[in-house]
Parts: C-alpha cells; structure tokens; sequence
C-alpha cells in the first residue's frame, strides 16, 4: 500500500474548501481562474518570495482530464485582478468543466509545495499521491456523472507547473489518486450533521429523523430527503437555482449606480454577511448603503428558494425538520426566516455559525474520505498479518 495523503476538497461555486492530511491543513481558494498567454513579469524574486502563496497562484496544468490541456491559469485571488475571469456558469455542470478541475488540481499542488517533506521529491518535482474525496450536486449524481467525473481523476497523471507563485516558482508536482471518493453533496450534509471525525455517531436524536436538508450553492441548490439513516434517492431533488445570478445582478447595479467596480461574487458575499456595516459600500470615501439592492434582489430569490422548501414538504409530509446549509443559506438566511415566520411556519434551523454553515461539504468529505482510508488501512494490516502468519506455519 502506497504512503497517500488523505485530501477532502469542495469545489464550491464561490470558493474551494480543502482539507488535508490529519487535519494539519486547510485552503480557501475563491473559485475564479483567468487564462494567461505568457508568463507575468516579475517584480522581483525577494519580493515574490516575501507574499503569501495563495494571493499569487500562477500555474501550468498539465492532464488528460482537460478538454484544455497545458494551459496557464492565474487562480484564485490573483484571477480576481484579471479583466478577463471566468466564475463558474449557471446551467454549467460542475462536473464537465475545466474550471472545477483546475481549482482541484491547484489545491493538491499547493498542499504538495507547502507539505513537501511528505513526499518523494527529485530536484524540482514532487510526485504526490492522494486519496480523495470530494463531491458533486445530487442533480448531477442522479445523471451518473461522478462515474465519469471519478474515472477522468484516477489511472492518469496530473502535473501542476508553479510558474510566478510566491515561494513554489518552478517548482511541478505530479498528482496520482490512489482512491477517489464522489459523494453526494446532502448526503455529505447528513453525514457531517451525524458523524464526527473518527467515524462515531454524535447526533443519536438526529439519526432516526426524517429531514430535508437543503443545501444552496450558487449555481444549484440540492434537497435532500433523509429517512432510515440514508438518502432517498428517488424523492431527492435538484435545481439550477443558486446564488450567483443573484450577486451578479448585484454586483452590475451597484456598478452602474455608484461606479464600484467589485471584483468578484466573493466580494459581494462579504458585502452582504459581514457583521459590522452589513450592506455598506464605500463609495469615494463615503460610507454608502446598498440595503435597498441587496434586499429587492434577495428577496426574490428567497422567495423561489421557499416555494422549492412547501413543495418538497408537501411531497414529504411527515418530515420533522429541514435544515438550510451551504454559502447561499447564509446569505438568505434572514430573508428565508423572516417568509417562514409570515407564512408556513416550518420547523426549519441554519447554522448559526456561517463558517461551519461554508465548511460544513469539506468537513463531510473528510470525515467520509478518513472513514475509508481507515477501514482500508485496517484491511491490508490484517491480509499482512495473515501473511506473516502463513509464513510461521
């Protein structure tokens, strides 16, 4: 069995969340790639190396899995400086696009670069081998496309050049998955409401409980139907409804009205969600109120995201509880509330914590990937033993 470092990553549509190792690491990588025609200039070497790697990821990526293959992609913070970044689509499957592949790719190699000591390295390449697990919308999963997504990551090689990035300049890692776990996102959800990282059940009132989970992303928004400990398949749905038309309509009036050119759907998040000045930009060195934007447009959309809530109750009638996750339930969360207390009145909860609410896919894919990789390790320790034993006899 071959040394693999355990790696759990949600490619989320605003950003990347990735776990690694035995917790000993995580990244946060807003989900934006800008193509590059040529190296960047470099200011200078020492400078270069005195930044912090991810607010300059400059990278050459190198697979089969691409339709695009070797091209150069500034990523991340660095993309959102680009006049010509691309966000992931709405109607796009996350599954079918280079974006989703190289925000993955330059997470590994970036764990790779930082955590190079784990691994076998000869002059400037680092060969590094992962276990993985990670996820995709339930729409998507219902169609089959994690087989083909599972298949394009294992049996080949990935290479990740770090051309102009803070302290990894020439440095390439070559990525090989000696497993690759795709799950379902609200299946994920549940696992990680119920679960703790050793794999013991920490949630017993929770367990035997019908709930809808419905987690909003920012393209798709999943709902998942928990019964019997497991998702059922059948009644789980998925929608092309997330967050992102939303913040982009935001984000063009707040151009168009005040000349504030934001960067990213990223910045119009932390616009919306901060705790102090909450819907406040400044505009020519002003504190100026966008309440009346943001609220029309949310509004709307939290009323779509409800109606999607009575129906998927209507058809589930016995449901005890419905739980709101994911980047766009934080964003939502005071609209949805504020249409359930003056409608319906579900028995629904958030998490109070958004960053537990944003974590909550990649604490899941670890806490499944672990379980895994333990009970594989546990396998091959007792074939061995049963080896050594036959050799004694």
């Amino acid at each position: 069995m071959t040394n693999s470092r355990i790696a759990a990553i949600d490619v989320g549509n605003d950003s990347l969340k990735g776990i690694f190792g035995k917790l000993d690491s995580e990244l946060n990588i807003p989900n934006v790639i800008a193509r590059d025609i040529e190296d960047r200039p470099i200011i200078g070497i020492e400078e270069l190396d005195k930044q912090d790697p991810l607010d300059g990821i400059h990278i050459r990526v190198h697979s089969p899995a691409l339709q695009d293959n070797n091209a150069i992609y500034r990523v991340g913070n660095l993309a959102t400086k680009s006049n010509n970044s691309t966000e992931l689509d709405p109607g796009s499957s996350k599954s079918e696009e280079d974006q989703t592949l190289v925000m993955l790719f330059a997470s590994l190699a970036l764990d790779a670069a930082e955590q190079d000591s784990l691994f076998k390295k000869n002059n400037n390449v680092i060969e590094a081998n992962y276990t993985l697990g990670t996820g995709l919308p339930l729409r998507e999963v219902k169609e089959g496309k994690d087989v083909g997504y599972r298949s394009k990551l294992l049996g080949s090689v990935h290479q990740v050049e770090f051309l102009v990035t803070p302290r990894h300049q020439g440095i390439k890692v070559n990525i090989k998955f000696e497993e690759v776990k795709v799950y379902p996102e609200g299946f994920a959800a549940f696992i990680n409401l119920v679960m703790d990282n050793n794999g013991n059940i920490i949630n017993k009132d929770l367990i035997d409980k019908r709930i809808l989970i419905q987690d909003i992303g920012g393209l798709s928004t999943d709902i998942a139907v928990i019964k019997n400990r497991k998702v059922d398949d059948d009644k789980a749905q998925g929608f092309n409804l997330g967050v992102s038309e939303s913040l982009e309509l935001i984000r063009e009036e707040i151009r168009s009205k005040y000349g504030i050119e934001l960067d990213s759907r990223r910045d119009v998040v932390e616009i919306i969600t901060k705790k102090n000045d909450r819907n406040h930009i400044m505009v020519k060195g002003s504190r100026t109120s966008v309440h009346e934007i943001v609220d029309r447009i949310l509004v709307e959309l939290a009323k779509k995201q409800y109606r999607h809530l009575r129906n998927m109750w209507q058809k589930n009638s016995q449901t005890e509880i419905c739980y709101f996750i994911g980047g766009g339930s934080s964003v939502l969360k005071e609209y949805i509330k504020t249409l359930n207390n003056n409608l319906d009145g579900y028995n629904i909860d958030f998490f109070e914590d958004e960053n537990e609410s944003i974590w909550m896919m990649a604490n899941a894919y670890y806490k499944l990937i672990a379980d895994f990789s333990r009970k594989n390790q546990q396998q091959y320790q007792k074939k061995e033993d049963e080896k050594k034993l036959a050799k004694t006899k």
